[in-house]
């Protein structure tokens, strides 16, 4: 696979949960790519889809109410919607793998530390005795886990918040995946071992060329771990940019509004920004831009139509009536 293709490619994705209150459309109409070695933040408001996104990447969107209604997953070539249950679960695990926000609900509380790693080594990897405790002291030790040998003998309520997500990362990463779906990784992790946990990530991430989709609320963590951005609201990706291009020049209302939230470290006294009014019912969603609502630009066009795409800048785009175009687009 040459550098100019990229590893995954989704175009079009679209996952809806049908209720009885009616179908909530939770992705609609996702596209992006990543490369190898790439980063990618998710970023946007609880509920903005981004969750669901990932899961609908490695087909375990909760059923009977939840489905991927349309859309391709393209990754290294092939359409991972097309494949079979049986197909998706060699995928799952050796070539694309998730670290979710809270270690005590992946984590079984009633296995070992060395039963939960070894389990994904021995159906990948077909790897028993020797070679596979061997395996499983190296995936510890990569992640920083001191004397696995003891360790791994142990249960995960005998760890802290910091070493249950370390223990995570070397479950999703002991088969070499070349894609990792990191969804709000730190969430349970205080600052200091949140940075801790960040650092060694990236150096796992560079030594192996693995690809990141990162999820998170924390613009901090993006702006020190991405590579481009994409920011979702009411299950779309309303911009999307390298970090410089987002954080710089923000096209979108939204991203600004987002980025307005943070607080400036230089004043010592501020009130705190925050969005008004609240994200749109998904099973409800306006036929115009489903921010507008909230957005101070709102004008009578916004509420008539979604907008479509818009070139800022060389890879930087973005769905508002009003963002600016780059020279040469329109």
């Amino acid at each position: 696979m040459t550098p100019s293709v990229p590893l995954l490619a989704v175009e079009d994705l679209r996952t809806y949960f049908f209720t009885r209150q009616g179908i909530t459309k939770a992705v609609d109409g996702v596209s992006f790519t990543l490369h190898a070695g790439e980063t990618l933040a998710l970023v946007g408001e609880s509920g903005s889809g981004k969750s669901v996104t990932c899961l609908s990447l490695v087909r375990l969107v909760p059923e009977p109410a939840g489905r991927i209604v349309g859309g391709r997953v393209l990754f290294q070539g092939e359409d991972l919607l097309q494949k079979s249950p049986a197909d998706m679960r060699r995928v799952r695990g050796k070539q694309i793998a998730m670290v979710l926000q809270d270690p005590m609900t992946s984590l079984n509380p009633s296995l070992t530390i060395g039963t939960q790693v070894s389990e994904v080594l021995r159906l990948h990897q077909a790897l028993r005795g020797d070679s596979l405790r061997g395996r499983v002291r190296e995936a510890l030790s990569r992640l920083r886990i001191s004397a696995p040998d003891t360790r791994l003998r142990q249960y995960p309520h005998q760890f802290s918040g910091g070493m249950r997500q370390r223990v995570s990362s070397a479950i999703a990463l002991s088969c070499a995946p070349r894609l990792l779906i990191a969804d709000e990784p730190t969430t349970s992790l205080d600052v200091t071992i949140q940075a801790q946990y960040l650092e060694l990530l990236k150096e796992v991430q560079v030594e192996a060329g693995v690809a990141v989709i990162l999820v998170t609320h924390d613009f901090g963590i993006v702006a020190a771990n991405a590579d481009r951005v994409a920011v979702m609201y009411a299950g779309k990706i309303v911009e999307m940019g390298s970090t410089l291009q987002v954080f710089n020049t923000p096209a979108h209302p939204y991203t600004r509004a987002l980025l307005s939230c943070l607080p400036d470290v230089e004043l010592r006294r501020q009130q705190l920004i925050e969005i008004g009014g609240q994200p749109p019912d998904l099973a409800r969603l306006p036929s115009g831009c489903a921010f507008a609502p909230r957005c101070p630009q709102r004008q009578p066009v916004c509420d008539e139509a979604f907008p479509a795409m818009v070139s800022v800048a060389s890879g930087h785009t973005a769905h508002c009536w009003f963002a600016p175009a780059a020279a040469g687009h329109d």
